[in-house]
């Protein structure tokens, strides 16, 4: 079985957030779902989002909830298929409420990117990338510095 993640985050409104990840393509798992306290959003067989209301995150940590439109944790970032991917997913993230590129977006040629900030203020990053071509420019960049 591979391994899989499950990225936590608190937030305001359970069912807002939930709805919104819907919006850009998670599925919802209604068996481990709490009305108001628990959401679970799946992207792929390998990777989960919880959405869970700040009382909920913190019956996991004795830790301060930040405030993620005032600081920042972490960063996810979700691959796409393509350059075109990113900017449907993008869209659709707009669409249902998200601040596009709270980060300036990436093109690298190789790699392609864009983020949105959620309505809780989380950021997630979209990203595609020709993985050949990015290994051939750091091996062509290495051999330039050497």
């Amino acid at each position: 079985m591979p391994k899989m993640i499950f990225v936590n985050l608190p937030v305001a409104d359970v069912e807002r957030s939930a709805a919104f990840y819907q919006a850009i393509g998670a599925v919802k798992d209604e068996r481990f779902c709490q009305t108001g306290a628990a959401a679970m959003l799946t992207f792929s067989d390998a990777i989960s989002l919880m959405v869970l209301s700040h009382a909920r995150f913190a019956d996991f940590t004795s830790k301060t909830i930040c405030d993620a439109r005032m600081t920042c944790e972490v960063l996810i970032c979700l691959s796409e298929d393509s350059r075109d991917a990113v900017d449907a997913t993008l869209a659709r993230a707009v669409a249902a409420g998200a601040t596009a590129d709270p980060t300036p977006a990436q093109d690298h040629g190789f790699m392609y990117g864009r983020s949105f900030e959620d309505p809780d203020g989380h950021i997630i990053e979209l990203a595609w990338m020709d993985v050949e071509a990015a290994m051939a420019a750091m091996t062509g960049s290495a051999a330039v510095d050497a």
